[in-house]
């Protein structure tokens, strides 16, 4: 048995909070690491404790659940469970929104039979809080990454971007909607500690399911998945389904996640059907990416100067003549979902 997953529960209650202490330590692989009367001293320990998973309720004094929620995606996004008897579902449903990554709801009278299914149902979902590297806020990551897709294998766009880059793949994923079954590897320069938030906003404002990509995710239609910071994101191919690797960086690797590694991976696995994207950003990375991208007979596209926010990586990509296309940001996502349409269509048509 690994280490023991570390739980900080945030309820007002004292009966409630020894309740969910005792339920959850019935279970040896996890440990309560304490707990907190209100959202305002539970965000405190979070910082300081740095638990695996939190239990929250929703309503409490001094700062309730949904600010609580909002504060601790933009600090420092953890697994959260709500636990609530709150009588309004669209409250549990808007903190999800906010990041929540499950909701419990308390059982109505505490008898043993209603306790034991409580202690079941948190427990399980205390343990599946351990593989939300992901990031899905309805609770169905693990799922997603067991999924293999049957049949065509889905269209992969390869996306690398840096400074003002996060807007830039939003409106980029937005213009793609006309064609959601696409699938998106994103490659964004960005601290750790905050992809996963990225990966959950965008996944809160359009058609697609986005993730903070894990190793050995199956690259599934309709589903966005941005490198975890500090990791590179590489695309393969085993058993005839594509799945995605997240090693972590070498001395001689200047950045991570490397754009040019996800493109160098998408022309290896996908050959003449690669699509390579390099949109604002600061630097060089993905030049050699799309040299790799267009020496298999792929597609690759640059932001133009025009729209964006930094114009170093994609005038370096531009720069080797290997570029096929440089568009503003506004026509990106309509022009790549109309070449995701024609390659759909059969030959001759």
């Amino acid at each position: 048995m690994g280490r023991a997953l570390k739980v900080l529960v945030i309820d007002d209650s004292a009966t409630n909070r020894r309740m969910l202490t005792t339920l959850l330590e019935s279970s040896l692989d996890v440990q309560v690491l304490d707990w907190a009367g209100d959202g305002e001293e539970g965000l405190r320990k979070v910082l300081e404790l740095k638990p695996d998973v939190v239990t929250l309720d929703l309503e409490m004094p001094r700062l309730g659940g949904h600010t609580f929620l909002r504060l601790l995606m933009h600090a420092a996004p953890t697994p959260v469970i709500v636990i609530s008897s709150y009588a309004h579902k669209s409250d549990v449903f808007k903190a999800l929104e906010l990041g929540a990554f499950d909701f419990i709801a308390k059982p109505p009278r505490s008898t043993p039979e209603a306790l034991e299914l409580l202690r079941r149902e948190l427990l399980d979902k205390v343990r599946a809080a351990r593989h939300m590297k992901t990031g899905g806020r309805h609770g169905q990551g693990a799922a997603l990454r067991s999924a293999v897709f049957a049949g065509e294998a889905p269209q992969v766009i390869a996306v690398g971007a840096s400074t003002g880059g996060p807007p830039a793949v939003q409106r980029l994923l937005e213009g793609l909607a006309s064609e959601p079954d696409v699938s998106v590897l994103v490659g964004q320069h960005m601290p750790s500690q905050f992809t996963r938030a990225f990966a959950e906003r965008l996944d809160r404002i359009g058609p697609f399911t986005v993730t903070e990509a894990c190793d050995g995710d199956v690259v599934a239609p309709g589903h966005v998945y941005i490198a975890p910071g500090g990791r590179h994101l590489i695309l393969t191919e085993r058993s005839g389904r594509m799945e995605l690797r997240t090693p972590g960086p070498v001395p001689a690797d200047k950045y991570a996640p490397s754009v040019d590694r996800l493109f160098e991976s998408a022309a290896e696995v996908l050959g003449s059907r690669a699509v390579a994207v390099v949109l604002t950003g600061m630097g060089s990375d993905g030049a050699q990416g799309v040299r790799d991208v267009r020496r298999e007979g792929g597609e690759t596209w640059a932001e133009s100067e025009d729209t964006a926010v930094v114009f170093g990586m994609p005038k370096e990509a531009i720069a080797t003549g290997a570029v096929t296309r440089v568009l503003p940001l506004d026509d990106m996502g309509a022009e790549l979902a109309s070449l995701v349409r024609r390659r759909r269509q059969p030959s001759g048509q």
